[in-house]
């Protein structure tokens, strides 16, 4: 794995660190892992067969998922991405068609419309995958995101498997900092692979 910036450092230290990381990285450096990233979970066998992917819509720097979600639905395959509440911090996931039903909303992010149909109840998930975002994970799936505790929130009760998506500069040789709300992801798709962290 990459090195970290050490135990020590608090989790606002170790997430200036890796946003200047990924800042520094060239676009087509970025493209090059995404595509990566995103063959390795193409031949994952349990992202491959689950009826629903949940994920993020990707902006700037991270690790992207639009081509992802694009590739998703035109061969059938159920998406569902996040609204977000900036006054609650809660997140729900909505059922979408195409990536032209988003629009900007909390800090240019795209999200769905409110009438989107919203998976609020946890028997809609069962079987789903989770595609989680993060500036850094470590061996055991922990992650320290943006701060704003969305993820977090939502996968305490979310019951399919949690694959974090991760260049290998966004991976940890130290364990990262965690509280106790912190929830880790089952896997991480890096370039290349999909490995688990339950070992860990």
């Amino acid at each position: 794995m990459a090195s970290s910036y050490g135990t020590d450092a608090d989790k606002s230290s170790l997430r200036s660190n890796y946003l200047c990381v990924r800042r520094g990285i060239p676009e087509r450096a970025r493209f090059e892992s995404d595509s990566s990233i995103a063959s390795a979970l193409m031949a994952f066998p349990l992202f491959v067969k689950a009826p629903l992917v949940l994920t993020y819509v990707s902006r700037g720097a991270e690790v992207g998922t639009h081509a992802l979600i694009e590739r998703l639905l035109a061969s059938g395959r159920r998406v569902a991405v996040p609204r977000t509440d900036p006054e609650t911090h809660a997140m729900s996931f909505h059922e979408v068609g195409s990536l032209d039903e988003l629009s900007p909303r909390t800090m240019g992010i795209l999200e769905p419309p409110s009438d989107a149909p919203a998976l609020t109840d946890p028997a809609q998930l069962v079987g789903s995958v989770c595609l989680v975002p993060g500036l850094v994970f470590d061996g055991a799936g922990h992650r320290i995101g943006y701060g704003g505790g969305y993820y977090d929130r939502f996968l305490a009760f979310y019951p399919g498997e949690k694959i974090g998506l991760a260049r290998t500069t966004m991976l940890s040789s130290n364990p990262l900092p965690t509280d106790g709300h912190d929830v880790a992801v089952d896997f991480i798709a890096t370039e290349g692979s999909v490995w688990s962290c339950r070992a860990h």
